[in-house]
This record gives C-alpha cells, structure tokens and sequence, in this order.
C-alpha cells in the first residue's frame, strides 16, 4: 500500500481558500502607507488572478502560474527589500489568519524568498521607489 501526501494547497483548503488569502493579502498590501504606491493605476483583479495562480503552484496546486517572468513584470517598480520583506510579512499573517499550519507559511515564504533576487531592483528614480516622482 502506497502512501499518499497531501500537498500544502490541499491542506489549506485548495482554491477557494487560496482565493481568500489572496482577497485578504491585497487588502492588507493595498493599506499599507509604504507599499500603496506600488499598486497605483493597476488591474487588481488581473493581479489577483496571477497571484492567486503563483500561491497555488508554490503550495503544489494544480495549476500553474501563467504570467510573466517575476524579474520581468517587477523591473520598472524599483522593489527594495523593505518593501519585498513587509510583502512577504503581509502575505505570511494572511495565511496565519486563514488557519494555515506554521510549516506550510514557512514553506510559502521559502519559495518567496528565492524570488527576491528577481523581484528586488531598489533602483533610484524608478517608478515607484521611494522618492521617485
């Protein structure tokens, strides 16, 4: 008899639940006074869609994210750490507020992390980074 393991989106509630984190971590990014600015002027509900499909393939779901390349679709927005690691905290309390166990939100944000040479630019002047007009 084979064991069968029940991958992070399964136990966390599949795709309704992820579809909730990500109604609630947009809530919370789009509140922040520090991270607002990055999400001025942009289709929310495409994002949502996009993030919905990357949280679900980082938790074993079966669908697979279909956007662009995260170095590609964050270049212009000049990312600084800050702003990556108090994404990251907001996306963590989302899935904590969901009932989602400790080790899953540690394996979530281990995936993020491995993204932060791709999405961290911290350019000056580039939309979006502190200061830039």
């Amino acid at each position: 008899m084979t064991e069968q393991t029940v991958s992070d989106y399964d136990l966390v509630g599949g795709g309704p639940a992820v579809a909730r984190v990500v109604d609630g971590f947009y809530e919370r990014v789009t509140a922040d006074p520090d991270l607002a600015h990055y999400f001025e002027g942009v289709d929310l509900n495409r994002l949502k869609r996009h993030q919905a499909l990357l949280v679900s393939q980082v938790m074993g779901g079966p669908t697979a994210y279909d956007g662009r390349e995260l170095g590609v679709a964050h270049a212009r927005l000049g990312i600084t750490d800050e702003a990556f690691d108090r994404v990251v905290a907001h996306l963590a309390a989302t899935l904590q507020e969901a009932g989602a166990p400790a080790d899953v939100i540690g394996r979530v944000g281990g995936a993020l992390g491995g993204t932060r040479s791709a999405i961290v630019t911290d350019a000056p002047g580039a939309p979006g980074a502190p200061g830039a007009p």
